[in-house]
Order: structure tokens, then C-alpha cells, then sequence
């Protein structure tokens, strides 16, 4: 679907808006603006504010479903060069080998048995997408993650047992708390085990990711506007 002019206005001017507060967060902290990847969450938007954001040159694209991803993504590949899709969600076991195939980061790895699925589904396919860990912070039974005190185990069988490619860890903060120690904490573990990257922050809460050291940020609302939700 092509973007209309005002689809284009707004995107245009969510996405500058965006990227401005990014980098002058990254300067209050001290660090690179580029160092910080700007994770356009696409999850439930129309393909024009998709489209949009991409005829204006945006490449980093964050999905929460397989089948969803799958529908949209393959004919925008042919159409942009340069994509990159990160997978954001729940992955079930199940579904690690389409997840292989079509992203390009994972970032919500939270158990041993997917581990093994993906290690499986990397080996037979050929692909090595990168993968973080994702931490249940903030210890909610409702949402995935492993659990801070089991994350040194899950870390060390990733990467002894699977040989995954893992480059860091992920939080999604619980949504009525300060996400500043729950980014600490983030920041911590992965220091622990010398991951150098930090998929943490979201529309509400990315300039606090990145003055604590977040190195990939996911935002939607802030770019897109309302979501469109599903069912």
C-alpha cells in the first residue's frame, strides 16, 4: 500500500522527533548517537506507515509475530535493500526455524528449549541470526523471560551447550516502575558475562535506557502513532 502524503507528514515527523531525542540522550550520557540502533516497532501498523518510514530510509524493524512478520516482510525485502528485521516477541519452540529464516535478530531467547530450537533450526538452515537473552525483570509470572537469578545458567548453556550466537540481553521493564533498575540490573548481568549489547527502552522509557547503556532501543507509538491492534 502506498503511503499517503499524510501517512509520509506524520511518520516524517514522528521519526526526526525520535532520532533527535535519541541522540541528545546519547550526548547527555556520553556516548555516540549511531551507537544506539533505532528498532522501528511494526507490530499491528498499516503497511502505509511501514512504507512510509522506509521511503524515508529507515531499516530496523521490530515484529512480535511470526506469522504476522511473515506475511509483510518477504515482498518488502524485494522492494528495500538494506533491512534489518528483529523478532521481538514470544517465540514459541515451534516456530524457531521460520524465525531463523526470516529475522535477522532475536531478541527474546528465555529458555533452554528454545535455545536448543533455534541452535537446531541455525544448523539446518544455514543462518546465524544474532540472539539476546531476555530477563524477567522485574519477576512478572505473566510475561516471558528468564529469571535474574536464573540468567547466568540460561547464558552459559547458550553459549557452551548451543554455541548461539548471543550478543546480549533484553528487558521489558514491568510497566508501572521505574525502569532505571531494572536497566541497571540489565546492564549488570550482561557486564558479568563481557555481552557488550543491551536491547532495552520503549517509547515511555528509551532516553533512560540510554543513558544506562542501552544499545538498541524499540519504539513504536513514538514513530507510528496508535497501533492497530489485532484480535
Amino acid at each position: 500500500m502506498t503511503p499517503s502524503p499524510d501517512d509520509r507528514a506524520e511518520v516524517a515527523r514522528h521519526l526526526a522527533e525520535v532520532k533527535a531525542r535519541v541522540a541528545a540522550a546519547a550526548e547527555l550520557a556520553g556516548r555516540r548517537a549511531e551507537d544506539v540502533t533505532l528498532i522501528a516497532v511494526s507490530k499491528f501498523q498499516p503497511e502505509a506507515r511501514i512504507r512510509a518510514a522506509l521511503d524515508l530510509g529507515h531499516r530496523h524493524f521490530g515484529e512480535n509475530r511470526v506469522q504476522e512478520a511473515e506475511a509483510r516482510w518477504p515482498a518488502l525485502r524485494r522492494l528495500y535493500s538494506g533491512l534489518v528485521l528483529h523478532f521481538i516477541g514470544h517465540l514459541q519452540s515451534n516456530k524457531a526455524g521460520e524465525a531463523v529464516a526470516l529475522f535477522d535478530t532475536i531478541h527474546s531467547i528465555d529458555r533452554g528449549k528454545l535455545a536448543k530450537a533455534v541452535a537446531e533450526a541455525m544448523a539446518k538452515a544455514g543462518r546465524r541470526p544474532d540472539c539476546f537473552i531476555q530477563v524477567n525483570t522485574g519477576e512478572e509470572p505473566q510475561k516471558g523471560g528468564v529469571l535474574p537469578a536464573e540468567t547466568d545458567a540460561l547464558i552459559e548453556e547458550c553459549l557452551d551447550k548451543w554455541r548461539l550466537p548471543l550478543v546480549g540481553l533484553m528487558c521489558i521493564p514491568p510497566e508501572h516502575d521505574d525502569p532505571a533498575p531494572h536497566f541497571a540490573l540489565l546492564a549488570t548481568i550482561a557486564k558479568r558475562h563481557g555481552l557488550a549489547k543491551l536491547s532495552m527502552g520503549m517509547s515511555a522509557d528509551f532516553e533512560t535506557a540510554i543513558r544506562l547503556g542501552a544499545t538498541h532501543v524499540r519504539v513504536g507509538t513514538a514513530i507510528f502513532g496508535a497501533r492497530v491492534d489485532h484480535p
